[in-house]
């Protein structure tokens, strides 16, 4: 991988961790090239087995989908691109493994129908009231925890606590396995980072081993709120019956460790790229404070669309199709870039302008329209502004210091660290 700009169209190697630590300006240059000039341009897959001999080989390779438009059409025809072989896999993982790990976002219809309606069940609107009232609780307490430091990193003493504890809490999870749930998302959405996986440990290994730990969890928790039922998200799930259908205590256990990385992880990660972005943009940061209601909704969408938290999301066609003029055939594997969509320029005016009134902002940062798109925008939504709400008014002065720790990985884009700094409240 060639690391200087610009690019030509044949130095892009999407598969190369190495691009993936360029910066990020570097990168969007690659993508904004890739939309321009091959918009569905095919790469060999990486080849995980030089880290992990658990890894399986390499695949025939992928398309990566570049523009808005098409990550869009793909998203509206699951019959045509379909999740089930793996939505957060490159190569084809063993069944077992994708429904641990990938569980309701890597299923199809009907299973996938099935299993969302069980869980939108659970999600009734008193439950819904109770979790948002919940948010500001917890924002309070967390910023309140950290005031006083004057300096700090802001991943771990702010975007991180959020919401984890309102995922825990609303699952009934003690205070007591928080660092435990904290460390294994981490590990399970590392992609091999150093920091999560020590450098010789097969990642794959470590992978299964966290995803275990959280299984665990959820079937003690799951076990005991049989007996000791309470109004938590738990015993609604367990207690959830549509139609004759319930959930197995194995796809409850999947669903508990989907919600604890997707739910986790994107928000603080949306927090973090929120405060770095209002730091660089100290105008929009003022527009934002000056109306902190009225600017809410635009604001958090824009932070969204900004930090992409979920770089990707893998589909498989199913029967011979045409896209953008490409013909593809079935087993064909897609990887729909939302990054890159996210800047596309036939969709958003400006798209490398952070702009916390942009509207329209038609952003895929929780997916496209379809079946698939994110169950938890609502809630993220709402904590994303809670947090810089309470921010606002609590800590006026914060600001990201120096330049984000990045996450080494092709699939989340993660900040693990920020130092920020205030006056100590």
């Amino acid at each position: 991988m060639t690391t200087g700009t610009p690019f030509t169209i044949d130095q892009i190697d999407l598969s190369d961790m190495e691009f993936w630590e360029l910066p990020w300006a570097e990168r969007e240059a690659a993508f904004a090239l890739l939309r321009a000039e091959r918009p569905l341009a095919f790469f060999d897959e990486p080849d995980l087995t030089v880290n992990s001999p658990l890894s399986p080989p390499p695949g025939p390779g992928y398309r990566a989908v570049t523009r808005h438009a098409d990550v869009t059409e793909i998203s509206r025809h699951p019959e045509i691109f379909c999740s089930g072989k793996g939505a957060v896999s490159i190569p084809d993982l063993p069944e077992e493994m994708v429904e641990y790990f990938a569980g309701m976002i890597s299923t199809d219809n009907p299973k996938h129908a099935r299993l969302r309606r069980i869980v939108s069940a659970a999600f009734n609107p008193r439950r819904i009231k109770a979790i948002e009232d919940s948010i500001e609780e917890v924002a309070v307490r967390v910023i309140e925890r950290a005031s006083s430091l004057g300096e700090c990193d802001f991943v771990t003493e702010f975007a991180a606590p959020l919401p984890l504890e309102i995922i825990c809490d609303m699952m009934g999870v003690p205070p007591s396995e928080y660092a435990t749930v904290f460390r294994c998302s981490n590990i399970i959405l590392s992609a091999g980072d150093h920091e999560y996986i020590p450098e010789g440990d097969d990642p794959v290994m470590a992978f299964l081993t966290a995803g275990q730990e959280l299984v665990d969890i959820m079937n003690e928790l799951s076990a005991y709120r049989l007996d000791n039922p309470i109004d938590d998200l738990t015993t609604a799930l367990i207690s959830s019956n549509i139609d004759g259908e319930a959930l197995t205590p194995a796809e409850l256990a999947s669903f508990f460790v989907l919600l604890l990385t997707a739910g986790n992880e994107t928000t603080r990660n949306s927090i973090t790229h929120g405060l770095y972005a209002l730091t660089q943009h100290p105008d929009q940061r003022a527009i934002w404070m000056a109306d902190p209601a009225g600017v809410a909704a635009t604001g958090v969408d824009e932070i969204v669309r900004w930090a992409s938290p979920v770089i990707w999301m893998r589909r498989t066609v199913t029967e011979d199709t045409v896209l953008s003029g490409e013909e593809l055939h079935p087993g064909d594997k897609v990887l729909l870039f939302y990054n890159s969509a996210n800047r596309d320029e036939a969709a958003f005016d400006e798209p490398d302008r952070f702009d916390v009134l942009r509207s329209p902002n038609p952003h895929v940062g929780f997916g496209a329209a379809g079946p698939h798109f994110c169950l938890g925008a609502h809630l993220a939504r709402r904590e994303v502004d809670v947090m810089f709400r309470e921010l606002f008014t609590r800590l006026p002065d914060i600001e990201a210091v120096g330049e984000p720790d990045r996450l080494r990985s092709n699939f989340i884009n993660g900040i693990k660290h920020l130092d920020c700094r205030f006056t100590p409240a």
